[in-house]
């Protein structure tokens, strides 16, 4: 007789095992259920109805509903009742607002600044801009007998090197000019452009091709190109470039290091949350 209950019923303690995966399966199920439907109200305009929801993320209307009282419980989402519209909600903001008081560019890039390295065969530098003047933050080193060495902490101007002119390039016309202004532009190399009108039409070159260009005009013999790496608001926060000797760095080569740099800051922007000018 206890044979035959045992493999009828499993013991109370053998269904709890067996029940609690199953239920850490259904949790899961529903929060990336319940985050699919933030990610598209945060991808609408307005708000959307519950019809619409339930057809975006490919859900009955009675399981988009009960996922989204449940965020509403939470603030996560609204629920605008004269218009029958579900939109994102405050908590999500709050949420969201955590993460641009806590990310660190610096170690958001160094994974790309890593892969740059490796796919350049170059150094690779992180530089933010500070009191007009570009500050670099970290430095991935290539593996050739010469390199270019820039210590983090380490200053160089705006106007000369190629992760400053990057900066500059993101920057409108009148803050180039006060930084101009109050920097001057010292001529550190025979190749230095000195002239406001000169770096103004570099400037322009840099933004319609997506990289900066130092052509030896910080540094004798030294070329570096470098882009932007924008915030949410598509404003300059950092640059990335490539640096290197011009024995290696050659006309030839400069298209396509500058691409490469280009794709690394887009992906650095978009992990930082970030968009495009």
């Amino acid at each position: 007789m206890r044979a035959r209950v045992s493999a009828e019923r499993p013991p109370a303690a053998t269904r709890a095992r067996t029940a609690a995966p199953v239920e850490r399966s259904m949790q899961v199920q529903s929060l990336v259920r319940s985050l699919a439907i933030l990610n598209r109200l945060a991808a609408a305009d307005e708000g959307v109805t519950l019809t619409e929801i339930a057809r975006l993320v490919g859900l009955s209307p009675s399981t988009a509903h009960r996922l989204l009282t449940t965020l509403e419980q939470e603030r996560y989402v609204h629920f605008d009742a004269e218009r029958r519209l579900w939109s994102v909600g405050v908590q999500a903001f709050v949420a969201g607002n955590a993460f641009l008081k806590t990310r660190n560019v610096a170690g958001l890039a160094r994974p790309h600044m890593r892969a740059l390295m490796e796919e350049s065969e170059e150094t690779v530098n992180l530089a933010v801009e500070d009191q007009h003047e570009a500050v670099y933050l970290a430095q991935v080193e290539c593996r050739q007998m010469m390199r270019a060495f820039a210590r983090p902490g380490g200053r160089v101007p705006l106007h000369c090197s190629g992760v400053g002119k990057a900066l500059l390039s993101a920057m409108s016309d009148a803050e180039i000019g006060r930084v101009l202004h109050q920097r001057g532009m010292a001529r550190m190399t025979v190749k230095t452009i000195n002239t406001t009108a000169g770096l103004r039409a570099d400037l322009a070159a840099a933004r319609a091709r997506g990289y900066a260009i130092d052509d030896e005009e910080h540094a004798i013999g030294l070329r570096c190109i470098a882009a932007v790496i924008f915030n949410e608001s598509a404003e300059a926060v950092a640059a990335v470039s490539v640096s290197g000797p011009m024995a290696r760095i050659s006309d030839a080569r400069i298209p396509l290091l500058g691409q490469q740099v280009k794709r690394k800051a887009e992906a650095i922007t978009a992990l930082f949350g970030g968009r495009m000018p």
